[in-house]
């Protein structure tokens, strides 16, 4: 069966659709600009196929742990009405192309709650589930990036990064208290009875209870909080081997500095997958340790071209699933 799409309003949707869309043409029309599309394309040109196969074998593990974190994190899930193994992986694959199209890994991550959903399992589970994904996702970016700091003894270049892991800090302690807090859970609760509308108070305080189910799963969290961080420390060798396939020079500590604030910043709902502000951010990024714009522009389409080329298997689940007619 394919994987159900949450339906969506259609003039809100399609308006912030175009918004988005614009958003990610111009930004990333302006960023060659001003990268020189000339020096681009000879950086391009030059591209060392053996890094690239490296970085390729580094994402397949990549999407590989992705699936297995969050099979450990439907735990909340009882047995009883937990799919089965081959249905979740599916879920998750095909719900991660899909999010190819949509703003960031928001849409995918709800394509997924909403998946899951139609397979018996309680929509506030479905919920938890992907919630405490991208949650722990960004509490092992804000670790990796951290270590990068440490690495990096350039003042500057460290300063280029600290605002954005500040920001990530809050909101990751902001969540640990939400789940592990009782004093904090009164807060909230009181928050969400101001919530407009009986079913969305009702539906807030079910995915809240869902999520702080995961407090009696520590070990589980544990494991999943691991696995996490070697995603993000395969994320930034993905970036590495790309940067050596085009023949840039900075070393590794830099690309573990700024990596993982990149990936902070493609999270944000502002463009289709992350297109545009990526672009903005490598350039922006990598240009405080010296690399020059038209390699960093070439470093990032080549980054989110990746990401696609991982995307691949769900695209093919997808079209098989339309081919039989599932």
């Amino acid at each position: 069966m394919a994987v159900p799409q949450p339906p969506v309003a259609s003039a809100g949707s399609f308006a912030g659709r175009v918004c988005r869309a614009t958003i990610a043409i111009g930004l990333t029309a302006f960023v060659l600009w001003k990268s020189d599309p000339r020096a681009v394309l000879q950086a391009a040109a030059v591209a060392n196929w053996r890094f690239v196969g490296l970085a390729i074998v580094a994402v397949v593990i990549d999407r590989a742990l992705n699936a297995f974190r969050w099979l450990a994190l439907l735990c909340v899930v009882p047995s009883a009405p937990r799919p089965a193994l081959g249905a979740v992986l599916r879920i998750f694959f095909v719900s991660t192309f899909v999010g190819t199209f949509l703003p960031a890994s928001v849409g995918g991550d709800a394509v997924r709650a909403y998946a899951l959903s139609r397979r018996n399992v309680a929509l506030s589970d479905s919920l938890a589930s992907v919630v405490m994904d991208r949650a722990l996702g960004v509490l092992s970016i804000l670790m990796l990036g951290v270590v990068g700091l440490l690495l990096v003894r350039d003042l500057e270049v460290s300063r280029s990064a600290i605002g954005a892991l500040a920001l990530t800090t809050a909101g990751c302690v902001v969540m640990g208290l939400i789940i592990f807090s009782a004093r904090i859970d009164a807060v909230v609760r009181t928050l969400m009875d101001r919530l407009p509308g009986v079913v969305a108070r009702q539906r807030a305080r079910r995915v809240m209870e869902a999520v702080q189910r995961y407090s009696s799963f520590r070990t589980e969290l544990a494991n999943v909080v691991v696995v996490s961080v070697v995603v993000q420390m395969l994320r930034v060798l993905q970036a590495y081997f790309l940067g050596l396939a085009i023949g840039m020079t900075a070393p590794l500590a830099v690309y573990f500095a700024f990596i993982p604030v990149i990936l902070l910043v493609m999270l944000l709902p502002i463009t289709i997958n992350g297109i545009g502000t990526s672009q903005a951010a490598f350039v922006w990024f990598f240009g405080r340790a010296g690399v020059p714009d038209a390699e960093a522009f070439t470093l990032s389409i080549l980054f989110l071209a990746l990401g696609l080329v991982g995307n691949i298997p769900g695209g093919l689940i997808s079209t098989w699933d339309q081919l039989r007619g599932r």
